[in-house]
Formats: structure tokens, C-alpha cells, sequence
């Protein structure tokens, strides 16, 4: 995030905006570090940042030394943007690209694309452009909480040179109308994309469809400009009034922060919006004259935090992707141990008060003009002073070698995305007209039959087993049919339980249903109940289901697991396939993502359903051989009875 106020120094500083930043950031840094602790929608700090971004910028803006509309001011104003900005950006890729050249593997995928995205201030149209998923489970993107850095500067790129249009309006409150008018559009647009079912990121990362905070604290800004300053404004009462509205406020704040998000319009744009709201409130009451809530907020702990808000943004992400991927060999995603989580923060601070120090400060002080002149007195000068310039140009190169170096390097997928990739290519090889067709089974032949005329126990082929999965399943495909040559296999990435009574149905109707059904559909969500009834219910009782439980870090999976085990315990001809119990010890036979098998993890997975539905069989063959003991039995007493 971009945190302005310290860039140009107002002749009067508006209290309370550091610890607003400083809680925005806390808010962010636990959700991403410490997650499905207590703030499940902490992504919304983000939106914090927006409105005192579009409040402080547009205050700054109207000031008379802006000189807006005229070459030199905006130059200016832009020229303090890019001190602001660049320096701390440009270290943090450098050094985040060159560590995880070292690590290798799925942090580097897409990661030209990321840089690229990241300097040009356009990370959110370029993610959008490739189809990158923020809330995807298969891709640590590196770089991925840059999106809302290119959201502002966008702003401050644009919105310059759309004020002096808006000034022209003379009525204050017909500013604040049409700011908010604006903002309304942009909440209205993003309901509109996400409640229309379409992309969750694209109205999450769009500019257009996420400007609502923006143009919220560019209302507020209008609103504080032009607000009067009357004597009653500073009474006790008063001022003890706005701290308690400022303090139900961040109450306010927080408590959104706390509720569990949901993929509709609820949570994009509503709680957003709500978050967006209650710190303009929060805002207009630490800039009240005379507030003590602003001066309480600017606290010396909150303001340090403050300060740095901006370093500790940038940082706390890439930082935890590289130690999850250096220590953990995944990502994020595959769910945070508490000592990385510690870790990440620790060396998040750590990073932040350098880069503050050492680069943000001396940059915006002096330019990067006077910063390259003194690197060229110290090459000319002393040989003290040229070796300190010496190893500051080395280390820069390194940066930018250890940077070229990474995108040279990078994959073109994680190391899931090719598992399902090789997955659904041997599908679709076995699908191509040049594939032979095993032929199909007729149900009285299978040796699980009812009524099967044999008690002995037949292995269990592929020709006589119809399997469908989400993208577990399609990743474990080249496997599955290697074990079972001529098993019939509907696998898709993102399919869930309410997908499988459908496709069963179609199997059924179309005759191809076979007589063991293998079912692997619990990596997504929870199950339901209906659905797993109406599968059995198709399958019949002459045919076995067999259920795949599920392994993944998701909060939802140990249930899943529970519910199928508990549906096979009460339904006959039901069992599960323990995939999740088989491949616990074995995760280095899983994708980086710790969900999706690899060409190992893919036998596992194939063992799993093969020992289950051989131990099907056997126990037929012993029921089927207990019922000819049992006639045998019967038939021996029968005789013993007619004898003479």
C-alpha cells in the first residue's frame, strides 16, 4: 500500500491517519500469516488503505501549492510519487526474485509476468489478462499482493488530472454527491460481475469494479476541506462524542474483519463497502478539530507501525511464500505452521525498518537524482568512499542478475497445474478414436454381481470399473490407468459432490455404467447428504460404490472424511477408499500444493482404490462361499431325513 502523508509534509498533518495504517496493515499481515486465526476477511485492510489513500491524496491535491493543471505542479507531484514508491519496490524484487531463484521450483512460475505487472503498476490487468486466480489453491504467486499497489498508483496517475474538472464545481456537497455517486457505480458493478457468476477475481482485482474505497475517501476529503470550524466543534461533550463514534467505528472494522467471507455478493462488495464506510467515519473522527480519538490513534506504537506500513505491506507476503517454499516445499495455500508464520513476521519487520532506513528516507529526502550524483562522487572519490559506492553498485547488479536469472528460470506451470496437465493428456488420449474400446461388462457377468455363480474371488479389472473425480483424480488418470487398463474415468478440475449424481445418472442411462463405481469428489468442499443418496440410489444394489476420501489442507476435508465413512458404515454395497490415510505419510509424492499426486503419489492413490475394491470382491467370493456351505448343509439334512 501506498501511505503518502510522510511524502510532503502538510503545514498540518492530519491526526490519526498513521494508526489507521498501522491497524490496515495488522489487519492484512494476520490474515495472510496467521490464517484462519481471527480475521477470515482481513483482505478488507486493503480497502482500509483505499480510503485513506483517495482522503489523503485528494487534501494534498487541492492545496494551493499543488498547482494542478500546469506542467510543473503535476510533474512535481508525480516526480514525489516515484520517490515514494520505486526505491523500496525495486529492493524488494531484487532481493525476493534472487532468493527464490535459489529455492527454484513453483515460486518461480510466472514470475516475468509478475515483474513486469509489478513496475509498470498494472499487477491487477496483467493477472486478469492471463486468468491468474487470487483466491486459487495451485498458485503462490510471488508477487500476488502487488495487485493493490497498481490500484493506486493508477489512481494517482489519473485522478490528477481529473480534479481540476470536479473543482470546477463550486457547491462542496455537489462534489461529495458525485464522489459518491462514482463510488456507488463501482460497488454496483463489482455486485453485478460477481452476483452474474462471474470471475470472483476479476471483480476483486478490476480498478473499475474496486474504486469504491477510493472515491469514498475522495468524498471525505471534499467533505473535511470545506468544513467549518465553529467554536461548539471543540466543546468536552463533543469531542467526547466523536471518540466514541470513532471508537465504535474501528470496532466496527474489525468485527467485518472477523466474519467468514463468502464468494457472493455479501462479502464483494458488502462487507468491503462496510469496511471501506466505517474508516471514512473512523477518519472524519480523528481529523475532527481538537479529537482526542486521533491523537490516541497516533499513538508512538501505532505511528511507528505507521510509518512503515507501506515496507511492511510490500514484504510480509513474498516473504512468507519463499519460507513456505524454502522450508515447506509448497505454498501458503497448503495451510502456515506457526513458526513460519513468526518467522515471516519477524523478518517482515526486520525488512521493513531497512528498507526505511536505509533506501524509503534517503530517497524521498533527496531524490533520485542526487542519490546517483553522490554514488558517482564516491567512485571518484576516496578509496573509503569508493569502495562503499563499489559494493553498493555490485550488490545492485546482483539484484538485477539474481533477478534476471529467476525469470530465466521459471516454469511455465506448478508442479500441480503439470500433474493435472499429464492427467488430463492421457485422458484424452485414451478417449481419441485410435484407442481401442475395451468391451463393456454386462452387470450379471461381474464377479460382484448378485447372484454371481462362483465363490471365488476374481480380481477386480478395469473394464469393470467407471470412476469419477475432480482434479485429484484427473492428476492420478496416467496411474489409475496403468493399475486398471481399460478403466472408464470422468475426471475435471473444480467439480464437486453435486457434480456426481448427475454424471452417474448419464453413465446409467447410456448403459455404461459399470459395476464398480469409484467416486472422488470431496477435495472441494463439504459433501451432501442428498447427493451421495441419489449416487447410491443410481448405482443400485447390484453394483458397488466405492468413495474416495480426500487429503488436503482445507479446513473442511477431516469432515468430508468423517461424512463418507459415516454413509458407507450405514449403506449397503458402500465403502470408502482411504486416499487420505495411504498418501499421509508419503506427502513428497504430492504436488507443491500438498493436494495433487504426482506420477508417485498418483500409484498411491491407484492403490488405495485397488485394495479396497479387491477387498470387495473377497469378501463376495466369502459370502457367496458361506452361502454354498450353507446349502450344502442344508441339502445333506434334507437327505438324511428322506433316507430309509
Amino acid at each position: 500500500m501506498t501511505h503518502l502523508a510522510a511524502t510532503t509534509q502538510p503545514q498540518t498533518r492530519y491526526a490519526g491517519l498513521d494508526g489507521m495504517r498501522a491497524i490496515a496493515v495488522a489487519v492484512v499481515v494476520a490474515y495472510h500469516l496467521f490464517p484462519g486465526w481471527w480475521f477470515a476477511s482481513g483482505f478488507l485492510g486493503v480497502d482500509v488503505f483505499f480510503v485513506i489513500s483517495g482522503f489523503l491524496i485528494t487534501s494534498l491535491l487541492m492545496r494551493p501549492e499543488a498547482a494542478l493543471g500546469t506542467g510543473p505542479g503535476l510533474a512535481d507531484f508525480w516526480r514525489r510519487r516515484a520517490r515514494r514508491l520505486l526505491p523500496a519496490l525495486g529492493l524488494l524484487l531484487a532481493v525476493c526474485c534472487t532468493v527464490a531463484w535459489l529455492i527454484g521450483g513453483d515460486v518461480l512460475v510466472d514470475l516475468g509476468r509478475q515483474v513486469v505487472g509489478a513496475l509498470t503498476f498494472s499487477y491487477n490487468w496483467v493477472s486478469m489478462a492471463v486468468g491468474a486466480d487470487y483466491f486459487s489453491a495451485t498458485a503462490p504467486e510471488l508477487f500476488r499482493n502487488l495487485w493493490s499497489l497498481a490500484v493506486e498508483e493508477q489512481f494517482y496517475v489519473l485522478w490528477p488530472l481529473a480534479l481540476p474538472l470536479v473543482l470546477v464545481i463550486r457547491a462542496v456537497w455537489v462534489r461529495v454527491l458525485v464522489a459518491l455517486a462514482a463510488a456507488a457505480g463501482s460497488a454496483a458493478l463489482m455486485a453485478a460481475v460477481v452476483g452474474g457468476g462471474g470471475d470472483l477475481t476479476r471483480a476483486y482485482f478490476g480498478t473499475d469494479t474496486h474504486a469504491f474505497g477510493i472515491l469514498i475517501g475522495v468524498a471525505l476529503a471534499f467533505m473535511v476541506a470545506r468544513m467549518p470550524r465553529r467554536a461548539w466543534m471543540t466543546k468536552h461533550a463533543v469531542r467526547r462524542l466523536i471518540v466514541v463514534v470513532g471508537a465504535a467505528a474501528l470496532l466496527g472494522l474489525l468485527v467485518v474483519a472477523c466474519l467468514t467471507p463468502a464468494d457472493a455478493t455479501a462479502t464483494f462488495p458488502g462487507a468491503l463497502l462496510a469496511a471501506s464506510l466505517l474508516s471514512a467515519l473512523a477518519i472524519f473522527c480523528g481529523v475532527w478539530p481538537g479529537s482526542w480519538f486521533g491523537r490516541a490513534l497516533d499513538n508512538p506504537l501505532l505511528k511507528w507501525v505507521g510509518d512503515r506500513s507501506y515496507g511492511i505491506y510490500l514484504w510480509h507476503w513474498p516473504l512468507l511464500v519463499l519460507l513456505m517454499a524454502g522450508l515447506e516445499g509448497s505454498g501458503p495455500e497448503a495451510g502456515v505452521p506457526l513458526g513460519v508464520s513468526l518467522a515471516a513476521l519477524a523478518l517482515t519487520f526486520i525488512a521493513a525498518t531497512l528498507s526505511y532506513r536505509i533506501v524509503e528516507m534517503p530517497f524521498r529526502r533527496r531524490g533520485f537524482r542526487a542519490i546517483a550524483g553522490a554514488v558517482g562522487r564516491g567512485l571518484a572519490g576516496t578509496p573509503r568512499s569508493r569502495l562503499a559506492a563499489l559494493a553498493l553498485v555490485a550488490i545492485a547488479a546482483l539484484g538485477v542478475g539474481g533477478t534476471t536469472a529467476a525469470i530465466a528460470a521459471a516454469p511455465a506451470e506448478t508442479s500441480a497445474e503439470s500433474s493435472i496437465a499429464a492427467g488430463q493428456a492421457a485422458l484424452e488420449a485414451a478417449e481419441s478414436p485410435a484407442a481401442p474400446a475395451p468391451p463393456p461388462v454386462p452387470l450379471a457377468a461381474s464377479p460382484s454381481a448378485a447372484g454371481a455363480p462362483s465363490a471365488s474371488p476374481t480380481p477386480v479389472t478395469g473394464a469393470e470399473i467407471s470412476a469419477v473425480g475432480d482434479s485429484v483424480m484427473l492428476a492420478a488418470t496416467p496411474a489409475l490407468m496403468q493399475r486398471f487398463p481399460g478403466i472408464a474415468i470422468d475426471a475435471a478440475v473444480s467439480r464437486s459432490i453435486w457434480a456426481g449424481p448427475d454424471i452417474i445418472r448419464g453413465l446409467a442411462d447410456s448403459g455404461q455404467l459399470r459395476p464398480y463405481v469409484v467416486v472422488a469428489l470431496g477435495t472441494n468442499g463439504p459433501v451432501n447428504a442428498e447427493s451421495l443418496e441419489e449416487m447410491a440410489r443410481i448405482v443400485g444394489p447390484d453394483r458397488h460404490l466405492v468413495l474416495v476420501n480426500a487429503h488436503a489442507p482445507r479446513d473442511w476435508i477431516a469432515g468430508v472424511n468423517a461424512d463418507l465413512l459415516a454413509f458407507a458404515t450405514t449403506h449397503q454395497g458402500v465403502a470408502v477408499a482411504d486416499w487420505a490415510t495411504a498418501i499421509a505419510g508419503h506427502e513428497d509424492l504430492l504436488a507443491g500444493d500438498r493436494i495433487h499426486p504426482t506420477q508417485g503419489g498418483g500409484d498411491v492413490f491407484a492403490q488405495a482404490i485397488d485394495t479396497t475394491v479387491q477387498r470387495i470382491e473377497y469378501e463376495r467370493a466369502e459370502h457367496a462361499r458361506a452361502r454354498e456351505v450353507f446349502a450344502l448343509g442344508v441339502a445333506e439334512k434334507l437327505r438324511g431325513t428322506t433316507s430309509p
